[in-house]
């Protein structure tokens, strides 16, 4: 599966991206592996975040660090972000950017969570509010178009499957 589209940033600029159904560390080289976001499920909702400064809505995710995997910058960014541990965590997809002098590649993950106390704040200080929605409602709060329908789409199906076990 791959889906071309693009992307244009907070300064307008469009970008062209390619989503792809595989190893996100398959030819890695010349790509900087840098963002992650984890679609995540608590019961039959899913979880998404705000950041105020941003002013939107979008499903938790964030940087790599040094020495980290993607898997678990999904899983320290799901807990910094929602005060909520993975407990189950799967790969969708990633996509490729196409920035001016680099390609970033971000995974989206599809995660099982559940909370470890109530949410304050994440540590950056970006995150301002944490929001249970039904995930057929994810249009009123995000919309990713073709690439975001199709992990969207993706995500239910391992949550369906996940629920099932």
């Amino acid at each position: 599966m791959e889906i071309k589209s693009t992307l244009t940033n907070r300064d307008g600029e469009v970008f062209d991206v390619v989503y792809r159904e595989d190893d996100p560390l398959k030819d890695i080289d010349g790509k900087v592996l840098q963002g992650v976001h984890g679609y995540c499920f608590y019961g039959d909702k899913m979880v998404l975040v705000y950041a105020e400064a941003k002013g939107y809505w979008t499903p938790p995710g964030g940087g790599i660090e040094e020495g980290e995997s993607y898997e678990e910058a999904t899983v320290r960014e799901v807990l910094e972000e929602t005060n909520m541990k993975v407990l189950d965590q799967k790969l969708i997809g990633y996509q490729d950017i196409y920035e001016h002098k680099r390609i970033v590649r971000q995974t989206r993950s599809f995660c099982v969570v559940e909370p470890v106390g109530d949410f304050i704040s994440d540590p950056d200080g970006e995150i301002t509010a944490i929001k249970l929605i039904d995930p057929s409602e994810y249009k009123q709060y995000f919309d990713w178009k073709e690439i975001g329908d199709r992990i969207m789409e993706r995500a239910l199906d391992m949550h369906n499957i996940y629920k099932n076990e």
